[in-house]
């Protein structure tokens, strides 16, 4: 059984294909996921989601900051299954 992290909403981007980009991150931490999606399923985002360990991966350093308070402040102000 794998370990899993609870990461929290910290970004999401849209590009001209039609694609959201979602980047995941635990409250502090310096790791993140990333997922994409189709914007034409209208699947709403989650404020969290539990990741496997081994499928994070490394934040790139200008983001790091950044993303560990907005990890900080989704997981203050919404409950993890919310829609976001």
């Amino acid at each position: 059984m794998s370990d899993t992290v609870r990461c929290w909403l910290v970004e999401r981007t849209y590009d001209d294909k039609g694609l959201i980009r979602l980047v995941y991150a635990p409250p502090g931490g310096e790791e993140q996921y990333v997922t994409e999606r189709a914007a034409a399923t209208g699947a709403d985002a989650t404020a969290a989601m539990e990741v496997e360990a081994e499928k994070l991966a490394p934040i790139a350093e200008e983001n790091a900051e950044r993303y560990a308070q907005e990890a900080d402040r989704m997981a203050e102000r919404h409950e993890p299954d919310e829609s976001v």
